[in-house]
């Protein structure tokens, strides 16, 4: 297992920018493939996007490709989500995952460990 913690959320008017951080314990975290998932009240857990323990591939939802940018740094621990042009709808408390699935996966049941979510709000 790894723990895995986020940061980086907050409150930003539709067309601005976050950069969400996920840093995680342990030396294996280059075992894992990781991703970002989020959550709106009322709706279930999504698939945001996911990157291979390499970093060498990418996977992301339709409604954020071409806005949102997966990378990580495994020499740090660190898995990053750029959101650019952010809309209403992105409002979501956000989650970054460790799944086994090396070349990583958009399966809610594919991830091990969990972060505690970290609040992303943009305003109309």
């Amino acid at each position: 297992q790894v723990q895995l913690v986020e940061s980086g959320g907050g409150l930003v008017q539709a067309g601005g920018s976050l950069r969400l951080s996920c840093a995680a314990s342990g030396r294996t975290f280059r075992r894992y493939a990781m991703g970002w998932f989020r959550q709106a009240p009322g709706k279930e857990r999504e698939f945001v996007a996911t990157i291979s323990w390499s970093g060498g591939s990418t996977r992301y939802a339709d409604s954020v490709k071409g806005r949102f940018t997966i990378s990580r740094d495994n020499a740090k621990n660190t898995v990053l989500l750029q959101m650019n042009s952010l809309k209403p709808e992105d409002t979501a408390v956000y989650y970054c995952a460790a799944s086994g699935k090396l070349d990583g996966s958009s399966l809610i049941s594919d991830f091990s460990s969990w972060g505690q979510g970290t609040q992303v709000t943009v305003s109309s």
